[in-house]
């Protein structure tokens, strides 16, 4: 990703350089992410529980090297489910890469709005309206498949009403053949007008899976704690029961883990995945 520069000038003359991101430190929430370490796998499964919301939320829940996987508060009444794919290209514009280079689309769920994304790269995304409800856990599953040149992805969410499996989306894109690494979850205010920076954002993140390319299930104990460019000091993460926990925002105080250091899990561990999840 390119980092983008805003140019101050000062009454003495004095040019100074500052981030984007640092100009974002009144108006927007730190970005804070959780990296776990995990082989190269076909799938990968985790589970959120959103504790505290605003709008212009992102608590995105499987992300890998080429998408990720989350549900969104974009306004209040409007909240929804979202799963991405990059294209394997450069620039912001959807409409410049190459058709033949662009994700492909192989199936698309009922209700589920499929669409091309830029601006930050470019690809193509599902959206899913869904009224998650804080407080209650939600189920994430991405699964991954060569297939010749590209990988097919497909994106799984539990309807825990229906109690039932929803298949929201199958994309292809060009990697090689390659199947998943990078995993990753993240929490991230994307108003960013100022009001937002104010209202804290907090989710746990557990039961964390990675099927590596033999078919055998690791569980995921440990992760990486890191932020966006962002200077704003009240994030937090940690564990809060059995589960990891970002925070950002608002009141957030940090309970002393400091930026790149590592939150390892304590407690017995499940000895598998949830036995209902759809991978053959």
């Amino acid at each position: 990703m390119f980092r983008v520069f805003l140019v101050c000038v000062f009454a003495t003359g004095f040019v100074s350089f500052v981030s984007a991101d640092e100009k974002l430190a009144g108006k927007a929430c730190r970005s804070v992410h959780l990296s776990y370490p995990g082989p190269v796998g076909d799938a990968f499964y985790c589970e959120t529980t959103v504790e505290q919301s605003a709008a212009g939320s992102y608590f995105m829940v499987c992300g890998w090297n080429t998408g990720y996987f989350g549900i969104q508060e974009i306004r209040p009444g409007k909240k929804v489910v979202i799963f991405s794919v990059w294209d394997n290209s450069r620039g912001d514009n959807p409409n410049e890469v190459d058709p033949n280079r662009r994700v492909g689309i192989l199936h698309e769920g009922s209700d589920v709005q499929v669409s091309r994304f830029g601006g930050e790269g470019t690809g193509g995304k599902s959206m899913f309206d869904f009224d998650w409800q804080a407080g209650q856990t939600y189920r994430c599953l991405v699964t991954a498949k060569a297939d010749g040149e590209r990988t097919q992805y497909s994106g799984y969410f539990y309807l825990p009403e229906q109690k039932e499996w929803k298949h929201l989306v199958t994309f292809s894109t060009i990697t090689g053949g390659k199947l998943m690494q990078g995993y990753y979850s993240f929490v991230e205010d994307f108003r960013r007008n100022g009001v937002s920076a104010t209202e804290p954002r907090k989710a746990k993140f557990g039961n964390v899976w990675v099927r590596d390319a033999a078919g055998q299930w690791q569980s995921v104990r440990k992760a990486r704690f890191t932020g966006d460019s962002n200077p704003a000091t009240n994030i937090d993460a940690g564990q809060s029961g059995s589960d990891f926990y970002l925070s950002t925002g608002g009141d957030t105080q940090n309970s002393g883990i400091e930026l790149r250091s590592y939150v390892e899990l304590t407690g017995d561990a499940p000895d598998m995945p949830p036995s209902d999840l759809p991978v053959k």
